[in-house]
């Protein structure tokens, strides 16, 4: 850990001068406590640096909880090993996933799957619904798809070759545009209000406000949308593998955790929002996920509840190339090398994300070993990501 300044403590080693300055410049508002703290993986964001961990007290930054409200990870510990896979052909299973839930950026279901619909009700019943329908009125037909960029499905092995289910994936559209609905409104605020921000991104919304509460339910809502996406998921993943090894799947363990949400927390002796940009709660003893990037490992971990990094740990590899720049160092020769014994979609789509646009997922844990404890650590043998 690496303290570069008062307001400002890093666990990267890795980190580009341009992300440090915009760390340093959320540390700078004045209602950040005690601290901020970057994550081993942190990399330059929009309106804060992915890979933060951002205390504020009576005030929260929309554009740093950011537009995917609620990305995170899900995953499941099956009955089944290597040994069952042997012999079968995963490109099978690789399609029968991919037909089973919406992939792309855009994807919706045409209909609502009956697994989904107690988890529809129970959205329309929460507060914040109302403010769904009018972001995206088929938000119920996005509940159960994947996404696109770095959002995946995959089967896994670890280290004694048992067999996991592993999906990240988000808020989706719905969740965006709920996102950017409450960014605007922090940034006509701070306009009306003459006051000056180091980016425009860094506006905030008071708490007490109607505004605040508004984003706050609009946020709690997209939470909850999130980790029920990847439920509604995770369950048909479950029976694409069940039919296909025809032996219904034992979920032997499960974890389903956030990674950009803002909840109320105690830290330092106050209350704050503790707003997760690219970073995992890792309370002591709590299970986390840390996914390594395309053709990396990844892993099941434990927090150690370290409290100077407000108790939370790394959500990935974080990248060290912008996708644009990806397909300019990457060849799709180099991507098929780097994904030998992985079936996955074989496209150029997925040049942006090249394991060599990460960080090393080995230093990004290092990093972290007085943040986690690894339980698992995970190789993929199929992916399937959306265009």
């Amino acid at each position: 850990m690496e303290k570069i300044n008062g307001r400002l403590l890093s666990w990267a080693s890795i980190l580009e001068p341009v992300t440090r300055e915009q760390a340093e410049r959320t540390a700078a508002m004045p209602f950040v406590f005690p601290h901020l703290a970057l994550m081993p993986d942190a990399h330059l964001g929009k309106g804060a640096t992915v890979g933060s961990v951002i205390p504020t007290e009576g005030a929260i930054i929309p554009a740093a909880v950011g537009v995917d409200i609620g990305c995170g990870m899900m995953a499941v510990r099956t009955q089944f090993s290597a040994a069952d896979l042997a012999g079968t052909d995963l490109a099978v299973l690789h399609g029968q996933v991919s037909r089973s839930i919406p992939l792309s950026a855009g994807g919706r279901n045409a209909k609502i799957r009956h697994t989904a619909e107690p988890r529809v009700a129970e959205l329309r019943a929460l507060p914040g619904a109302d403010q769904a329908d009018t972001a995206v009125r088929h938000w119920p037909q996005q509940l159960g798809s994947l996404g696109s960029g770095n959002h995946f499905i995959e089967v896994s092995l670890d280290e004694t070759d048992q067999v996991w289910l592993f999906l990240h994936s988000g808020s989706r559209g719905v969740g965006n545009k709920l996102a950017q609905r409450h960014i605007r409104k922090a940034q006509e605020l701070c306009r009306q209000r003459f006051i000056a921000l180091a980016d425009p991104d860094l506006a905030y919304l008071v708490e007490g406000d109607p505004e605040f509460d508004a984003y706050l339910e609009a946020l709690t809502w997209a939470q909850r949308f999130a980790y029920l996406n990847r439920e509604e998921m995770m369950d048909r993943v479950v029976d694409q593998l069940g039919g296909f090894l025809r032996t219904d799947v034992e979920r032997l363990e499960t974890v389903n955790c956030h990674h950009n949400y803002t909840e109320r927390e105690r830290h330092f002796g106050r209350e704050v929002w503790l707003s997760r940009k690219g970073a995992i709660s890792a309370r002591a003893g709590q299970p986390g996920l840390i996914p390594g990037s395309m053709g990396t490992a990844s892993y099941v971990v434990v927090g150690k509840g370290n409290v100077p990094s407000l108790t939370s740990a790394p959500h990935g590899a974080g990248r060290n190339h912008s996708r644009n720049a990806a397909r300019r160092l990457f060849s799709r020769a180099d991507l098929d090398a780097r994904m030998d014994g992985i079936v996955w979609g074989r496209s150029d789509a997925f040049l942006d994300e090249h394991p060599d646009a990460y960080k090393p997922i080995d230093q990004v844990m290092a990093d972290a070993a007085d943040l986690v404890e690894v339980r698992h650590t995970l190789r993929q043998v199929v992916n399937v990501k959306g265009n």
